[in-house]
């Protein structure tokens, strides 16, 4: 006789659904922990298996592709076999393609083993989001939304932490190797605690569609990905670019009038569905522009090692893990008129703070800043996500959480290639204003220039080679400082980006859901 967990109504009574939520947590934990976390072992990797940049950054961008392929059959198949166990077989592929990539002997391998990995990891957050739209009473979405939240926030913040440390005092395969116990009693803990999710009744599958969208994230991905490296007008980009346009066209007439679409495109009539995906972009934009920056500056300008970077962005971390609960209890009171625009504002003002980064500025000051910012975060994340699925019905959850990550899969690429071109375009213009300041006549700059040099042979550095050393100085001098005020470019474009969302976050509401034309559910 099965020990499985019964099945339960589509949605549960009372507070059934925190046990199951909280166990499928663990699962979007790990997923997105391990996009930040594999950053931190990007030179140990190089050096491993002898190659370059070049050559290593597929090993983030294999993942990234796997994930724009895989994303958008998670809906189709949650409905066709069931969330409980597309979670589950999600869950151990993910699991198996970490331990595999710990195994890894060298650069071919490691790409297929993450390709492995990201199969799994992305039918996972789909699944979860999925569960939560199906199993979670809709007066208790706030809530439950701040539960999930929580691995939204903190799993990115952890990442370089606590791969910094194994990095560091372990061994870098451990940053795949831990996956394995979690991964695990992960499995047991769904198989036993998660109930059988009905099932309904779909179509056949929608091979022109997935091969549609699959053709145009693809290439979309791999042209914000390579874009600055292959050049932006080359050939390559601007026929992904071509390509993309039309893949990406094509799917939308298909999905709008085909009789069985693989997303359902429609879903975006609900108002708050398309405000609250609108919204996110914007929040995940920000997000990942400036994880992607901040450890950089920690490690580049303020000399810490990984592991102290990641110590310093731990605390704010903390501080969204205490406000999440209680936003999600908030919104539940007043729902996200009010709580979604304070929250953007607050998260643009503290992300507008970082304009006033400079070479010797305070860690602690940072880490206030970014805490500032984590409380913004809180209050406008849990509000956009439980506005965006208040109004859809419980059988189209898989569709609607398969749209919703594809969104905000491309909106963390988006966001990291848009900081990248701000901050090249700015170190461009900053390293050609160095230049003329350094090479001017002005007696001032040429007077502090004979001071510095006069210094270097006072420390003890021959005359003959005073010249060449005030050169390399003002060479790694004026790099910090033009990396750096890039960089204060860079959060002034994602603070506008931020602010730009505010007005249409007062139009977010509680919707109350549709519950009629709901197919017939399969039993298990």
């Amino acid at each position: 006789m099965s020990t499985q967990a019964p099945a339960l109504p589509t949605q549960a009574k009372g507070n059934a659904w925190i046990v199951p939520l909280l166990t499928v947590v663990i699962g979007a934990f790990m997923a997105i922990l391990d996009t930040s976390i594999v950053n931190v072992a990007i030179s140990k990797m190089i050096n491993v298996f002898g190659t370059d940049q070049t050559g290593i950054e597929w090993v983030s961008t294999i993942y990234s592709l796997t994930l724009a392929v895989v994303t958008p059959l998670s809906g189709w198949l949650g409905a066709r076999y069931g969330l409980k166990r597309v979670y589950i077989a999600a869950l151990a592929i993910f699991t198996l393609g970490s331990v595999l990539c710990a195994f890894a002997w060298n650069l071919d391998a490691m790409i297929a083993f993450r390709v492995i990995q990201a199969i799994g990891g992305g039918l996972i957050m789909p699944a979860v989001n999925a569960v939560l739209i199906q199993l979670v009473p809709r007066e208790r979405l706030g809530t439950a939304s701040g539960i999930f939240g929580l691995t939204v926030l903190l799993a990115p913040a952890i990442g370089p932490t606590l791969g910094g440390y194994l990095v560091e005092y372990i061994d870098w395969r451990w940053i795949f190797t831990i996956n394995l116990p979690v991964g695990i009693l992960g499995i047991f803990m769904a198989y036993f605690l998660v109930p059988n999710l009905p099932r309904f009744k779909v179509g056949p599958f929608d091979w022109l569609g997935a091969g549609l969208i699959a053709t145009g994230l693809v290439c979309l991905l791999l042209a914000l990905t390579e874009g600055q490296s292959w050049g932006w007008t080359s050939l390559p980009i601007v026929l992904l670019f071509y390509t993309c346009i039309g893949s990406l066209g094509l799917f939308v007439w298909h999905q709008l009038t085909t009789e069985h679409p693989l997303l359902n495109l429609r879903l975006f009539k609900y108002p708050s569905f398309t405000l609250g995906n609108l919204i996110t972009v914007a929040i995940t934009v920000g997000l990942f522009g400036s994880l992607f920056y901040l450890p950089l500056f920690l490690q580049a300008v303020r000399g810490l090692g990984a592991f102290e970077a990641g110590l310093a962005l731990f605390p704010p971390a903390l501080v969204a893990g205490a406000l999440l609960p209680i936003a999600g209890a908030l919104y539940d009171r007043v729902g996200p008129r009010v709580m979604v625009p304070v929250g953007l504002l607050i998260v643009a003002y503290a992300t507008s703070l970082f304009r006033h980064l400079s070479l010797d500025m305070a860690i602690g000051t940072i880490i206030l800043w970014n805490s500032l910012r984590s409380v913004g975060q809180a209050f406008a994340l849990v509000p956009v996500q439980s506005a965006s699925i208040s109004e859809i019905p419980p059988h189209q959850a898989g569709q609607a959480a398969a749209i919703s990550n594809v969104i905000r899969n491309v909106a963390s690429s988006f966001g990291v290639t848009m900081t990248v071109l701000v901050a090249t375009h700015a170190s461009d213009l900053h390293s050609a204003h160095y230049a003329d300041l350094i090479n001017s006549n002005d007696p001032l700059v040429q007077a502090s220039l004979q001071q510095t040099q006069t210094a270097l042979v006072a420390s003890g550095i021959p005359p003959s080679l005073a010249g060449t050393g005030l050169q390399a100085l003002l060479l790694n001098q004026e790099g910090k400082q033009v990396f750096v005020q890039s960089l204060n470019d860079v959060f002034v474009f994602l603070s506008f980006i931020l602010l730009l969302t505010v007005i249409p976050a007062f139009f977010l509401k509680k919707g109350k859901v549709a519950g009629r034309g709901q197919p017939p559910a399969i039993a298990e």
